[in-house]
């Protein structure tokens, strides 16, 4: 049922690579309609990578769809890099991407982190953003941190939860960002994959608003939840590098950019509280909140509404 509301499966029509530092490549990519209107889809995690099934939020006869996959994860180099990896970092290579792409100012879609590194760019480079489609909102202060990596999720997947801290030592367990961070970065191959594995399946297995069982068991060094999970940890463990509430003190910024927040109400990774707290302070957003669904971008309800909201900016 959720693949019939998508657009069709379409192919890649360009890609490439963009060095952007002298450690790091990014990986890039376009479908759909060279001529349509310009939209820069943003990856959650951060470390999590774009995926195909992103361009099929998208008419593809109406939008060229800009994919990328953020430092230090997807096809971009050197893999699970924590290095010069930084929120400025990042926004510095979504300007870099523009330029490269001669694109003078697109329509941005993000969900999660995405919807956090959106509006972090959208701040800084408010000519460049015609509008703002975002979903799951993180606006990365530190209390939404604590609840869902220490205490406030832990009680209603209380299961989850026991699984997820099973891999740091009873006595390092008053500060969980900070243990798994120590474990995350250790020489020592098999902790790191352990803990890699289990910061990874409790994001995952809390994305839904009914339960779905993740396996990663058999975690390696460079799998997908080791750059996940050490990214990540590295942003949160520094505040992702900006001061608290960065985004709510400057969002007066982007206040005549038009805003489509969509936001399950049963979302436990990010609370609809903080969808709430930006609708209000926004002035030219609309906040839609899903009653029967989760964080994932692939719940029936949000997938309907993010289709529905790229519609609406057709005209923009």
């Amino acid at each position: 049922m959720k693949d019939q509301v998508l657009f069709p499966k379409i192919e890649v029509r360009e890609k490439g690579f963009l060095q952007v530092s002298d450690i790091h490549t990014i990986y890039w990519e376009r479908s759909g309609n060279p001529n349509g209107k310009k939209i820069l889809v943003i990856h959650g995690g951060p470390g999590g990578g774009s995926q195909p099934r992103y361009r099929r939020y998208f008419d593809p006869d109406k939008f060229d769809i800009i994919q990328f996959d953020q430092r230090g994860c997807g096809s971009s180099t050197p893999f699970s890099e924590l290095k010069e990896n930084s929120t400025n970092h990042l926004v510095e290579d979504i300007e870099k991407l523009r330029i490269l792409l001669k694109i003078d100012s697109w329509h941005l879609f993000g969900g999660s982190w995405g919807s956090t590194l959106s509006l972090i760019y959208a701040i800084k480079n408010p000519s460049r953003v015609i509008s703002l489609t975002l979903r799951g909102i993180f606006l990365c202060r530190k209390f939404e941190l604590l609840w869902f990596y220490q205490y406030g999720a832990s009680e209603i997947f209380p299961d989850e939860f026991e699984e997820y801290i099973s891999v740091i030592p009873k006595q390092e367990r008053n500060d969980l960002i900070t243990s798994f961070y120590k474990y995350l970065t250790s020489s020592d191959v098999n902790l790191r994959s352990k803990a890699a594995a289990a910061w990874t399946k409790w994001e995952l297995s809390t994305s839904h608003l009914i339960n779905k069982k993740f396996d990663f068991d058999k975690s390696e060094v460079n799998s997908f939840s080791d750059a996940f999970a050490r990214i990540e940890c590295h942003y949160f463990i520094n505040n992702i590098f900006l001061e608290d509430d960065f985004i709510l003190k400057n969002i007066k910024t982007i206040e005549s950019i038009p805003t489509k927040i969509i936001q399950g109400r049963y979302d436990v990774v990010c609370p609809v509280r903080s969808a709430w707290d930006l609708n209000k302070k926004l002035k030219n957003s609309e906040l839609i909140i899903v009653d029967d669904a989760g964080h994932s971008m692939s719940e029936k309800g949000i997938t309907k509404e993010l289709i529905k909201a790229i519609k609406g900016i057709q005209n923009l």
